[in-house]
């Protein structure tokens, strides 16, 4: 029996990224932030520690070595460091959601909101709102220089 799911698996039964919404399903006309490897350091030192830095990045690498990911892909080690906020067993979690499907881990960390309404039939009006309200929260917590306190009392007893 055909199904949509079997043309999302590598012949290994790993998910691989659709071209394209399946039918039926709008594509989504949202930023996407561009985001280096820099950026990448810059959070895990800022909510993790400059202690923290080798283990965490080790972590979130952990992403792309798989033949059906993509390697060094900043967005989703990003996505990945945004949903821990700062707590290692988090990190370690979301690392692995994204080695099963990195569109689950950036749907939830880039788009909210997005995400909270759904895909199906919602107005216009909701859309945009939501689209403009996930890209100020994205850019709020990418520009911010400091980390929560509770974030950096987290980091220090290595949670």
């Amino acid at each position: 029996m055909w199904s949509f799911d079997r043309l999302l698996t590598t012949k290994k039964g790993q998910p691989t990224a659709a071209a394209s919404p399946p039918f039926g399903q709008k594509k989504m006309d949202q930023p996407t932030p561009k985001v280096t490897e820099k950026d990448v350091e810059r959070i895990v030192l800022r909510d993790f520690g400059a202690a923290r830095l080798r283990q965490v990045l080790d972590i979130v690498h952990a992403y792309g070595k798989q033949e059906w990911n993509k390697p060094g892909n900043p967005r989703v080690w990003l996505a990945i460091l945004k949903l821990a906020d700062g707590n290692l067993d988090c990190l370690t979690q979301y690392t692995e959601i994204a080695v099963k499907d990195f569109r689950d881990v950036v749907s939830m960390a880039e788009y909210p909101e997005y995400f909270k309404i759904g895909f199906d039939k919602i107005n216009r009006k909701a859309e945009k709102a939501a689209i403009e309200a996930d890209w100020k929260q994205y850019q709020e917590w990418l520009e911010k220089t400091k980390a929560n306190p509770t974030d950096a009392a987290a980091a220090s007893r290595g949670q």
